[in-house]
């Protein structure tokens, strides 16, 4: 008989609504499962009896509830979350407790989700590692000693070991795709608008928004439908979808253009055979799909990376942080506000333009195609502290882009993107492949993801200590 961590977030959502288990039942048997497991650096604070409270005020699932009602979750530390520490994943913010809740985790309680905590992040975001100073490195549990990739490392490593069934992450260069590789995982960028950032709207240029980290595609589709929608106030939003996004997974996509290019984007880096071999495998598969591949040209200009950066550092640059606590922060984040603050007005709206003249150009050169495929990340999940350099953060920021010199151009455009774990190493490290589709598009997206799911499922797929 299957546990309850074996089944998928909405088959628990089922008997949830059939009162086969209560939302309670589930909170205990994951919140068990944390406290004895979490070897992965999951989560950087658990709220145990906040959530067990909040299991047994849900009551009766009412009439029309989100499929996931009663379904435990877990919050990234980055997004704001009232009554509990939210650190950023800073040493600066150790001792902060907000006192309001932002977009993300008001639509996971609005949806009668439970969280059981904060998951770990590296210090506000920023790094494709998640090695924070306010806790353990968050690792993949297909092998330890290797990094679950970032910024939602904690989250994709709480669901990769089976600590919650799925969880929302955040992307604004890679940050939810790169941990769905190292772990194994389905990891959604939705399109630009789709998701309010509500209330803090800090991200001025656009790269980033939330989205689902989940083991199947329709799990993911199912925590979208959680968190999409706009909010008053929102200064940019998606327009919705026909049908719920989970519906889009019972969809069939048709016969698609499908463009694809295996050269990196943002930097000249060596591609691992496995990461070739993955792209070259998900391309064979499309193909006996009945889908047309088409390979193309790198959409984006190599000049866009230098502008990318800009906007980069000056959004790590906007990071509040008291100046008697700006010693407490890490070299690198020190080292990209440096570059950040370094930029006048004038010159940070003359690129914020440019990129988005470089986004127009990309969507114009995609426009013909449905879909786009790439690999995730130019090797699998590399050891911990294989990025990080603390004496040399120049050298610490090059070795990033050449770990994900694909992801940050779906942020450009604004385009949704997934990665979807269809390959593993002969040593059992997991490799995501990514498809990306036109803006607003995440129903044909998930209609391809599924149907490539069913053609080579993987939710079977259970790292060591499941």
């Amino acid at each position: 008989m299957a546990e309850l961590h074996d089944l998928t977030a909405v088959e628990q959502g089922g008997l949830v609504r059939r009162r086969e288990v209560s939302p309670l039942e589930l909170v205990d048997h994951y919140l068990e499962r944390a406290d004895r497991l979490d070897t992965v650096g999951a989560f950087v604070t658990l709220t145990p009896e906040r959530a067990r409270e909040q299991a047994r005020a849900l009551g009766d699932v009412p009439e029309g509830a989100s499929p996931l009602w009663g379904v435990p979750t877990a919050i990234k530390d980055l997004n704001l979350t009232a009554g509990v520490r939210t650190m950023f994943g800073s040493a600066a913010f150790a001792d902060f407790v907000p006192e309001v809740s932002d977009n993300v985790t008001l639509s996971v309680e609005a949806a009668g989700m439970v969280s059981l905590g904060k998951t770990n992040t590296p210090e506000f975001g920023s790094p494709c590692y998640t090695e924070p100073d306010v806790g353990p490195p968050a690792v993949t549990p297909w092998d330890r000693t290797r990094t679950a990739g970032g910024s939602s490392g904690g989250a994709a490593a709480a669901v990769a070991a089976g600590l919650v069934p799925l969880a929302p992450g955040s992307d604004g260069g890679g940050s939810i795709r790169i941990p769905a590789s190292c772990c194994g995982l389905v990891g959604l960028k939705p399109t630009r608008g789709r998701i309010s950032g509500s209330p803090m709207y800090g991200d001025a240029v656009g790269l980033a928004t939330a989205g689902p980290i989940a083991r199947t595609v329709r799990d993911t589709a199912a925590l979208l439908d959680v968190l999409a929608g706009r909010r008053v106030g929102d200064p940019f939003w998606a327009p919705p979808p026909s049908e719920t996004f989970l519906a889009s997974c019972d969809r069939d996509p048709g016969r698609l253009r499908i463009a694809r290019f295996v050269e990196p984007v943002i930097t000249d880096t060596d591609v691992d055979p496995d990461c070739v071999r993955a792209w070259e495998d998900a391309s064979r598969l499309l193909e006996s799909l009945g889908h047309e591949v088409v390979d193309v040209p790198v959409p984006l200009p190599r000049e866009a990376v230098a502008d990318f950066e800009t906007c980069w550092a000056v959004l790590t640059a906007m990071s509040v942080v008291p100046p008697e606590r700006e010693h407490l922060l890490r070299p690198l984040t020190r080292w990209l506000s440096a570059r950040g603050r370094a930029v006048d007005g004038p010159d940070f709206g003359l690129t914020v333009g440019a990129v988005r003249r470089h986004a127009a150009g990309a969507l114009a050169a995609l426009a013909a195609y449905d879909a786009v495929l790439t690999p995730t990340l130019a090797s699998p999940p590399v050891l911990v502290g294989a990025m990080r350099n603390d004496q040399d953060p120049n050298a610490d920021f090059e070795a990033q882009k050449a770990f994900t010199p694909w992801t940050s151009a779906w942020n450009v455009t604004g385009m949704p993107a997934v990665s979807l774990p269809l390959h593993w190493t002969e040593s059992g490290l997991p490799v995501g492949v990514m498809l990306a589709a036109r803006p607003a598009e995440e129903e044909l997206l998930l209609a391809l993801a599924a149907q490539i799911e069913a053609a080579a499922p993987w939710a079977d797929r259970r790292p060591p200590g499941w």
